[in-house]
């Protein structure tokens, strides 16, 4: 989950006043002391884990009553946003997750603010001095380690998290006050609870496992982001299915969100069948991935086949031969030995030939068989026509394919996942990071089980460090392949930890929203949407998506006839 995202930067008439968290799809909880003397209409809210997103303006609608002073109860403000935002809201913990399971193994804590010179935010870390809460409202925080981060202006209203899950233990109210002390006071959430009561229903009871919790609210962020939340009608139906004899009904209003009905689940519902209600609550919501998206038949593709190789001729020609195949036939159109600086008017003039073999109206796609060397070329980005720059492939499906894989040893292992993936709902997305990728032999071993299906790469395929694991999952073989030619950024001597703000988790976290529950014969109609999506739109994170797709079924020719060869006319 990016669940950094909520974390928020208070600001007033332009200048950093502290830090809050997003609870709700509006509300943003912070310090009193931070926004008191803000005058009215001058408060904004940055979630800066978003970068160039706009501030929000809000306004403070309830409080803890904080009477001014240092010592003084009650140092809770709540914002309203001026509208929601559609970032998923901090993960609360239950009551005393901070204390940890033993005395002598305190849990490390996180907390993210916005010192002096620290605009974009900074973390420190801490853990709870002891279980004992002070004049009944504080738990006392001190350093991790020596010489760390110390708590300071701009930390005030910062959330206090696990270190392991991520969900907030707490709220920054204090720092030390004395040079060189690196402690401080939190408000543990149930005393914010009390001064505001909504947020008791934001707390889970300690019935329900961490990683429980963790993969209920994974899901339902998936679901929210790819539109699946539902009529209210069905989050109703999800939790009356859910629920044992012994737990509540649901609300009479119903549930306003798939969010509010995952909460209601997770802090409503406590004793020794808790867990097994969450777990039918989850398999419920997973199953919303597993409905085909789209209700159209499945497209039976007539594929135009853009061969390339190198040419024998020299680094400035290219071998190239266009074919289309319809009818249970291959189509030649044209084959030539072509120099680079002609090659994109000749590939547009001979897909223009080709549609003429194509059933009018059939499901075109265009395939680009290419050398595993030239697997990243940007082929889909090329001007459809000589007098219509639109990108190929925003006007059509397009997908590219390994020279590689051509090989008939190859194609027999490719029917044979093919055929077993014609049973399959929705694409399942195996995820390559870039910060720890897995060994490549276990990445074969993984491609080659029954339930493998779409190897999603964080870089391009390039990169140092996952050039072992992609050639892996061409070879294993993977039915589809799909990265971004951007990739993350890290060079070989500067690895990335994939967290949030790497490009190629990003890539990964949104791919697995849109693309998981396609069924897998419909993937090139949905990055032909992204494509499109992305071309209209600066920045989009699927600008640079490539994929590569390899049905051989679609290449078949009942007669007879082989794929087209290319010869080097230098042999």
């Amino acid at each position: 989950m990016n669940s950094a995202e909520w974390h928020a930067r208070i600001e007033s008439s332009g200048e950093v006043a502290g830090a809050g968290f997003l609870v709700t799809p509006r509300r943003v909880l912070t310090c009193a002391h931070v926004v008191h003397q803000a005058a009215a209409g001058t408060l904004t809210v940055t979630f800066t884990e978003r970068p160039g997103s706009p501030a929000v303006p809000a306004r403070v609608v309830a409080d803890g009553g904080w009477g001014g002073g240092p010592t003084d109860l009650g140092d809770l403000a709540v914002l309203e946003l001026a509208h929601d935002v559609p970032i998923a809201p901090a993960a609360l913990a239950p009551v005393d997750a901070a204390h940890g399971h033993r005395p002598d193994r305190p849990r490390k804590l996180v907390v993210y603010g916005f010192p002096v010179g620290f605009d974009e935010g900074t973390l420190a870390e801490y853990r709870i001095t002891a279980t004992q809460l002070l004049n009944r409202e504080w738990i006392q925080l001190e350093a991790w380690q020596p010489g760390g981060q110390p708590l300071a202006p701009g930390f005030s209203g910062a959330a206090v998290t696990l270190v392991d899950t991520g969900e907030v233990v707490g709220m920054v109210t204090a720092a030390a006050g004395d040079r060189g002390v690196h402690n401080g006071r939190m408000m543990p959430t149930e005393v914010m609870a009390r001064y505001w009561p909504a947020l008791d229903g934001l707390v889970p009871t300690a019935d329900h496992g961490t990683a429980d919790r963790a993969r209920l609210r994974e899901l339902v962020e998936r679901a929210v982001r790819a539109g699946l939340d539902g009529d209210p009608g069905r989050r109703v139906r999800l939790y009356e299915a859910a629920r044992g004899p012994l737990d509540p009904d649901a609300p009479e209003e119903g549930f306003d969100s798939l969010w509010s009905a995952a909460l209601f689940v997770l802090c409503e519902i406590d004793g020794d069948d808790a867990a097994t209600t969450v777990a039918r609550f989850t398999a419920h919501v997973e199953s919303l991935f597993q409905a085909p998206v789209e209700s159209a038949a499945a497209p039976d593709w007539s594929p135009i086949l853009v061969d390339l190789q190198h040419s024998g001729a020299g680094d400035g020609h290219v071998r190239v031969e266009v074919s289309a195949y319809s009818g249970g036939r291959r189509h030649p159109v044209g084959s030539d030995t072509v120099a680079q600086a002609g090659l994109r008017a000749y590939v547009q003039d001979r897909i223009e030939a080709a549609f003429r073999y194509l059933t009018p109206g059939c499901d075109e796609l265009i395939t680009f068989a290419l050398p595993r060397d030239w697997i990243d070329l940007p082929v889909d980005r090329w001007a459809s026509t000589p007098d219509d720059d639109t990108p190929l492939g925003c006007v059509y499906p397009l997908v590219v394919t390994d020279q590689a894989r051509r090989r008939a040893g190859v194609r027999h292992q490719l029917t044979r996942v093919w055929n077993r993936l014609d049973s399959v709902p929705g694409a399942r997305v195996h995820r390559v990071e870039c910060g720890s990728p897995e060994e490549p032999r276990r990445l074969r071993m993984r491609l080659r089980q029954d339930d493998a299906c779409l190897a999603a790469f964080a870089t391009a395929p390039a990169a140092p460090r996952t050039r072992p694991h992609f050639d892996t999952s061409l070879n294993a073989p993977a039915p589809m392949v799909v990265w971004s030619r951007e990739g993350c950024a890290a060079g070989p001597d500067e690895p990335c930890a994939g967290g949030d703000g790497c490009v190629g988790k990003t890539f990964l976290d949104e791919l697995d929203t849109c693309l998981s529950g396609v069924p897998p014969a419909e993937l090139p109609r949905r990055v032909l949407a992204l494509r499109e999506e992305a071309d209209a739109e600066d920045g989009h994170w699927a600008h640079d998506i490539q994929l590569l797709w390899d049905d051989p079924r679609v290449f078949t020719d009942p007669h007879g006839q082989a794929p087209a060869q290319v010869h080097s006319p230098v042999a």
